[in-house]
């Protein structure tokens, strides 16, 4: 959210200030480097007189802290008629809280080195900052007042809403997201997974200041939320801060119902676009996380399209036949819809070979199976490279950290996890293969029509 205009009012901030930021930067720049991944954390669970339970790892590599948190609720929350609410929310925290003003809040962040962001997806808003140990009690301060005062006053409400309306009205002229956008309210008909989460032009300038402060009022409570801390603090010393930052706040939060999406497979969305080049993307059924058979689906879509430059779907279409750069699928698990999502762009003249050959490998890995030969190797890679994508800074640790928590993951999920993986055999990945791939997708071709066949 920041943009040129706002960096340029604190350009002049003072000297002691701009020493601590840079010593910030000189910090998190170097941190990687001097924490190596590790497949294994000590991860404790801290929880605070008020009742604030927070997962911590303790690191003094070097002087810093990074906090990670989230509430459930996010754009599905946004009321019918005012889609974007969230995401306007969530740039506005840092823009003014308590008694001070988007400016003075913004000069007191750069004074003690610490940085702030907000963001809202589909189910949670979340959080993080990250600080100078030494400057522990001043960050956690400005933390405090962002989490639980925010002011959403007038002049950083309209900068704020200015800038996300730049980028809806940049969508509008892109043929990509607004053929995402009619698959989307395709696959997911009425549910609050078909809006855009940064709202339409009308929804946004119906928001009001009210409208802000009483979602604020609803999603941020204890009930919602997740921690996740990394660095050098203690665990006594986190309980204290945990109380500070969230212990004020609300005991329930006010979320309203929302259902399952009931996703619409089987149907064909052309958005018909005159590009040199055509983007298809094909959905099949997912699986919930929770579901024992969550690791042999996982196992299968690495074979298939999960593997960079290692699967099926990469061999197919892009070494043999070169039809196009780059194409891959994933499992998207979110709290209210699962799905396997397979996309990739190709030459507008060859968009109904393309889609004919991931379809070709899909349904010989939906009859087949894979081989052992390939099950062994996603294997090897899928808990080698855990660590390396996901333990490799305090960043990374924090960030998985929370999305362990949110997905009711355990404490010892990063221990169990290569056991689980070990554990799946070649008929349970067939299997999965069968439930999920035998489906008939929902597909999207954004392209030329005369290149809209589906080839297969």
């Amino acid at each position: 959210m920041r943009n040129v205009e706002k960096a340029n009012r604190f350009a002049a901030h003072r000297f002691t200030g701009a020493l601590t930021v840079l010593l910030l930067a000189v910090v998190f720049l170097t941190f990687p480097a001097l924490a190596p991944a590790r497949a294994e954390v000590d991860i404790q669970e801290v929880k605070s007189p008020g009742g604030i339970t927070a997962w911590l790892v303790e690191d003094y590599t070097v002087p810093i802290v990074t906090v990670n948190f989230a509430f459930k609720g996010g754009s599905v929350q946004d009321p019918a008629g005012k889609d974007g609410l969230s995401n306007l929310m969530a740039g506005l925290f840092d823009e003014g809280a308590g008694d001070l003003d988007a400016d003075a809040f913004q000069e007191r962040l750069d004074d003690v080195g610490a940085e702030m962001s907000f963001d809202a997806r589909r189910d949670a808003v979340y959080g993080a900052m990250r600080m100078l140990a030494e400057e522990r009690e001043a960050a956690f301060e400005l933390l405090r007042l962002a989490v639980n005062q925010p002011r959403f006053d007038a002049e950083p409400v309209e900068r704020i809403r200015a800038q996300i309306l730049t980028g809806i009205q940049r969508d509008m002229r892109d043929p990509n997201a607004l053929g995402r956008e009619e698959f989307a309210r395709a696959l997911y008909g009425d549910h609050p997974y078909a809006r855009r989460a940064e709202g339409t032009v009308e929804t946004l300038a119906t928001i009001t200041a009210d409208d802000l402060h009483a979602l604020h009022g609803r999603t941020f409570a204890r009930s919602g939320l997740n921690v996740a801390v990394v660095g050098a603090i203690d665990a006594e010393t986190l309980k204290a801060e945990l109380d500070r930052v969230f212990g004020g706040l609300p005991a329930e939060q006010g979320l309203e119902p929302v259902g399952k999406a009931q996703i619409r497979f089987d149907q064909r969305v052309n958005y018909v676009y005159a590009l040199p080049q055509a983007s298809l993307q094909l959905v099949y059924p997912g699986v919930e996380r929770e579901d024992p058979t969550f690791f042999a689906a996982f196992l299968m879509n690495h074979v298939l399209g999960g593997g960079t430059f290692s699967s099926r779907l990469f061999d197919e279409v892009r070494e043999k036949r070169g039809l196009a750069y780059g194409v891959g699928s994933s499992l998207i698990t979110s709290d209210l819809a699962d799905m396997l999502m397979i996309g990739t762009s190709t030459r507008a003249d060859r968009a109904q070979e393309a889609l004919g050959v991931i379809r070709d490998v899909i349904r010989d890995v939906a009859e087949n199976g894979v081989t052992e030969q390939e099950l062994a190797k996603a294997k090897t890679y899928l808990v080698g490279a855990y660590p390396i994508n996901n333990l490799d800074s305090s960043t990374a640790v924090a960030r998985t950290l929370l999305e362990l928590q949110k997905d009711g993951r355990g404490i010892d999920y990063i221990e169990r996890r290569v056991e689980l993986i070990e554990a799946v055999t070649l008929d349970e990945v067939k299997e999965a293969a069968a439930k999920l791939l035998t489906a008939e997708p929902a597909v999207l071709v954004i392209g030329p029509e005369a290149n809209n066949g589906d080839g297969g």
